[in-house]
């Protein structure tokens, strides 16, 4: 199958074109190695040619999936796929023909596979690719991640079939000669096929796209593929015979498994290489993911299988870890997650608006309805004082269901993002004179509010936020004060900060609920009897940051409220508007 020739040990050997030598593909790996790797991998392995049909495939996948090693050959990679997945997969590999490279399958999604029985199961992917001469060959790591399963059939089989023939010992010669020479035929096939396997295994280590290292039983590196240097940053000279695979692990993690472990044996376990040898003698080795950690100590997360190589005496020589690097899925997943949580809380703000509503509006719709009935019965001139009460309460309910919906529409946009300042000069104080008339009509009997400035009158900022804010805290400090009682606004700008204050002298807030005053829908808990929907803080809250700036609360029971924001306009200035 390829350009490997035989070495005088037997091992096979690859043509190196630029220096026109050879040279063994894993340095010193045995055949016994190459075996090894391909009979007791515990992760199913495939090669199919460029129009998707199995060429081989080893013994753990024909038992993943129910077939023989003869029923697999030349079927197509499809049949192995539940149906609804067939029409994709085949647009998704006819892609991947045209531009194929190494690759992790399927990411943020979960793959399956279909056993012969029509029975599912669920798998990960890893592609890689390879040519020889004019054919390309698609090859797949493919992981059945719910069950291990051993086998070792066909050797015990051949272990029988020699015994068996032990005991033909009194046979004829002649018929001994004629087995005999049927054993040389076998066993010069069984060379050839050898040569074919350690080439297709030649392949799938320099072009797989898996990380496959290859540990002694103290579990040094011994050897490592192309693709573990690449991901990792290591060259094999740096790793091989002087670190153990711990070196790519994540030392906390290993630390917490080891504890874990240790607590469930009651034995003491090292943070360094026992701690995965204790996961395989344990058979969990397999499938979890880790961090990796590379040259660089950056990290990326793995699925990892690691499993015992061992001789003929059920000895363990050595492990094979094959990690799959998972870390695009894991993005995909925290993606998702954010997504949903971001999902969850929209519908808990339209829950909360549809619960509030139908409490916070009913009061201005009855105010509504019953001064436009009183209206209709005040027809004479002389009671225009009275429809003019009424309609100034149908004017005052309009207003409060604006606000009402402004508010939330105000959240809605925050929450989504959609919200930006839109800075322009600004005069302070005749703004600020400006929003002290327009709250005039909310005061009631006896009340009063004072203003005033000193330092520059001009600043730079977004004038409807400014307003927002201004507006919500008076129109509290109204609402929250009783009759006869002053209302402070005061506004200090000196050196590019502005200090904006609202003092009132009403009912205060409670120390216990100061630290949730800027949550959406919260409300202290002497005000339930008071009407209000509980997002006005809160925006006022997010538009101070949105200008640069920082909100502080003063408050204490029966003596009154002092809102402080601090905006820093110089860093606005600077931000956003180059002019300064």
């Amino acid at each position: 199958m390829g350009e490997s020739n035989l070495s005088h040990n037997g091992l096979p050997l690859v043509a190196d074109k630029a220096k026109g030598t050879s040279r063994m593909p894993f340095t010193t790996l045995n055949n016994e190695s190459f075996q090894a790797l391909f009979d007791y991998a515990s992760i199913g392995i495939l090669i199919t040619n460029s129009q998707g049909e199995i060429q081989m495939a080893n013994k753990f996948i024909c038992q993943q999936f129910g077939y023989s090693e003869e029923e697999l050959h030349g079927l197509k990679i499809e049949a192995l796929i539940p149906s609804r997945y067939k029409e994709r997969h085949i647009k998704h590999r006819e892609k991947f023909s045209g531009d194929p490279h190494s690759r992790p399958m399927g990411l943020g999604m979960e793959l399956s596979g279909m056993k012969k029985d029509g029975a599912e199961f669920p798998v990960e992917v890893s592609l890689g690719h390879y040519s020889i001469g004019n054919e390309h060959y698609s090859m797949a790591f493919i992981n059945d991640i719910t069950q291990r399963k051993e086998t070792e059939k066909a050797i015990k089989q051949l272990n029988a079939h020699l015994e068996e023939k032990v005991k033909e010992g009194s046979q004829s010669l002649a018929l001994t000669v004629e087995q005999l020479s049927a054993k040389i035929v076998e066993t010069q096939q069984k060379d050839t096929e050898l040569q074919r396997v350690n080439t297709f295994l030649n392949n799938i280590w320099n072009h797989a796209g898996a990380i496959i290292i290859v540990c002694d039983k103290n579990g040094y590196i011994q050897f490592l593929n192309p693709a573990a240097e690449t991901t990792l940053g290591y060259k094999a000279e740096e790793m091989v015979n002087k670190h153990t695979l711990a070196l790519i692990h994540a030392p906390d993690e290993l630390n917490n498994k080891a504890n874990e472990i240790a607590e469930r044996l009651d034995r003491k376990i090292n943070t360094d290489f026992e701690v995965l040898a204790t996961l395989t003698e344990l058979n969990q080795g397999n499938g979890i993911e880790w961090h990796y950690v590379r040259k660089d100590s950056s990290t990326f997360y793995v699925s990892v299988e690691i499993t015992p190589l061992k001789d003929t005496h059920n000895t363990i020589t050595g492990y094979l870890s094959i990690a799959i690097d998972i870390s695009e899925k894991k993005i995909a997943e925290a993606e998702l997650r954010a997504a949903l949580e971001k999902e969850k809380e929209l519908n808990e703000l339209k829950s909360r608006f549809v619960s509030m509503a139908s409490h916070e509006f009913r009061t201005p719709l009855s105010a509504v309805l019953s001064s436009a009935y009183l209206l209709s019965r005040y027809k004479a001139v002389e009671e225009q004082t009275q429809r003019d009460k009424h309609i100034q309460r149908i004017v005052s309910s309009v207003s409060s269901l604006t606000e009402i919906l402004n508010d939330f529409l105000s959240v809605g946009k925050i929450e989504e993002g959609n919200i930006h300042p839109q800075y322009s000069n600004y005069d302070i104080k005749k703004h600020m004179e400006n929003a002290v008339q327009e709250v005039q009509h909310l005061l009631i009997k006896g009340q009063h509010i004072s203003y005033h400035h000193t330092g520059d009158e001009m600043i730079y900022t977004d004038a409807s936020m400014m307003r927002h804010i201004v507006i919500n805290l008076l129109s509290n400090a109204i609402k929250f004060s009783p009759e006869n009682s002053l209302i402070e606004l005061t506004t200090d700008n000196h050196d590019h900060v502005l200090i904006l204050s609202v003092k009132d002298n009403g009912i205060g807030i409670p120390k216990e609920d100061q630290e949730n005053l800027f949550k959406r829908f919260f409300r202290s808990s002497n005000v339930t009897n008071i009407q209000g929907t509980g997002l006005g803080l809160h925006i006022v809250n997010k538009y101070a940051e949105l200008l640069n700036g920082k909100i502080n609360c003063e408050s204490e029971i029966g003596k009154g409220t002092r809102f402080t924001i601090t905006f820093n306009n110089k860093k606005a200035n600077n931000e956003n508007n180059p002019d300064h």
